[in-house]
C-alpha cells in the first residue's frame, strides 16, 4: 500500500513528491494545531489572580495602558516567554528600541509567528510552481520552502536592533546639548526635577528619544519613585554608555553632598570633548574607506585612455598582417 502510494505521489509531483506531500501534511497539522493551542481555556485560578493583581495596581496602570485594543491579550500564555530572564530580555531590548508598551513583547512574537508561518506557506507554493514547471533538485526545493520561513521569522528581530541602534546613536548625539541645557537651567537657579522637564520639552524637536526618556524620568520622580532608582531605570533603557556614567555622576554628586551644578559643568565639557573626538576619528577614517571607491571609479578609466589607443593600434597592426599573409 505504501509503495502504492509512494509511487502515485512520483507519478504526480516527480522524485520530490513524498516529500512535498510530507511538507504539506505538517503544515497542515501545524495549521489544525495552532488555533486548539490559542483557543485553550483560561485558568481559572490563573484569571483570579490576574484580577487581583489588576485591582491591586489601581487605576494609574489601566491609565497609562489601556488593555480595550489588545487582541492578543488571552494569548499571553503562548506569545509571551515564561521563564522570568527571557522574558525581562526581550522587554529590555523592546524599551530599547522604543517600544514602551506592556503589550510590546506579545506583539513581537505575534509577529514572528506570523511572518514565519505565513512565509512558509508562500515558500510551500512556490516550490509546488517550480516543480511543476520543472524538476528542482532537493536542496533547491528545500532552500525555498525554508528560507522564506526564516526570513520571516528573524525580520521583526532585525528590524528591533536597527530601531535599538538608531535610537542610541540619537540619544548619544543629542546628550551633549541636553547637558549644556541642563546646566543653564540649574545655574538660573531650577531644580534637577525642573531642569529635566524642561529640558525634555526644548530638545524634542531634535531628538524626541532623549526627550522621551527625560520625560519619563520627570514622570516617575512625580509619582514619587526613589530618584536613583529613576535614574538607573533610564540608564537601562537607554543603553548608551554616556548616560550610564552620567547617571553615576548624580548619584555620586547626591550621595556625597557636592553641588549638582559644578558636576553638570565637569560633565558637559567631557561630553563635548567626546563627540569632538568622535567626529574627528570619523573624519580620519574616511580616506581608507574612499580608497576603494577611488581605485574601483578611477583606475580603469585612466587605464583605458592611456592603454586603450596602443591596444588599437596592435590589434589593427594583428589585423592587418594576417590579411597580408592570406
Amino acid at each position: 500500500m505504501f509503495e502504492t502510494i509512494n509511487q502515485f505521489l512520483i507519478d504526480t509531483m516527480g522524485e520530490l513528491g513524498p516529500l512535498i506531500a510530507m511538507g504539506g501534511i505538517g503544515i497542515v497539522l501545524i495549521l489544525a494545531v495552532v488555533p486548539a493551542m490559542l483557543s485553550q481555556k483560561e485558568d481559572p485560578l490563573a484569571k483570579l489572580n490576574r484580577e487581583q493583581n489588576a485591582k491591586a495596581a489601581g487605576k494609574s496602570q489601566q491609565l497609562r495602558y489601556s488593555n480595550k485594543s489588545d487582541k492578543l491579550e488571552k494569548y499571553s500564555d503562548f506569545l509571551e516567554p515564561q521563564d522570568e530572564e527571557e522574558y525581562s530580555a526581550v522587554r529590555l531590548k523592546l524599551l530599547q528600541a522604543g517600544y514602551p508598551s506592556k503589550q510590546a513583547v506579545r506583539t513581537y512574537h505575534f509577529s514572528q509567528f506570523a511572518l514565519g508561518i505565513g512565509l512558509l506557506v508562500v515558500g510551500v507554493l512556490v516550490s509546488l510552481y517550480q516543480q511543476s514547471t520543472g524538476e528542482p533538485t532537493t536542496q533547491t526545493t528545500v532552500l525555498t520552502i525554508m528560507m522564506p520561513a526564516l526570513i520571516g521569522y528573524m525580520a521583526p528581530k532585525y528590524w528591533v536592533n536597527r530601531r535599538v541602534q538608531e535610537r542610541q546613536e540619537e540619544i548619544t548625539n543629542g546628550f551633549p546639548d541636553s547637558l549644556d541645557m541642563m546646566l543653564v537651567c540649574v545655574e538660573a537657579g531650577q531644580s534637577l526635577d525642573q531642569s529635566i522637564i524642561r529640558v525634555s520639552e526644548e530638545i524634542r524637536a531634535g531628538f524626541p528619544a532623549l526627550a522621551d526618556e527625560f520625560a519619563t524620568v520627570s514622570h516617575e520622580m512625580k509619582a514619587g519613585k526613589d530618584k536613583t532608582q529613576v535614574l538607573r531605570d533610564m540608564s537601562e533603557r537607554a543603553g548608551v554608555q554616556d548616560v550610564s556614567s552620567f547617571v553615576t555622576v548624580l548619584i555620586q554628586s547626591q550621595t556625597f553632598g557636592t553641588s549638582i551644578a559644578d558636576a553638570l559643568r565637569v560633565y558637559a565639557g567631557e561630553m563635548r570633548d567626546k563627540r569632538v573626538m568622535r567626529a574627528e576619528e570619523k573624519a580620519n577614517t574616511l580616506p581608507t574607506k574612499m580608497t576603494l571607491a577611488t581605485m574601483m571609479l578611477t583606475v580603469p578609466p585612466l587605464l583605458i585612455i592611456l592603454i586603450g589607443p596602443s591596444v588599437y593600434d596592435i590589434v589593427t597592426l594583428l589585423g592587418g598582417g594576417l590579411k597580408t599573409n592570406f
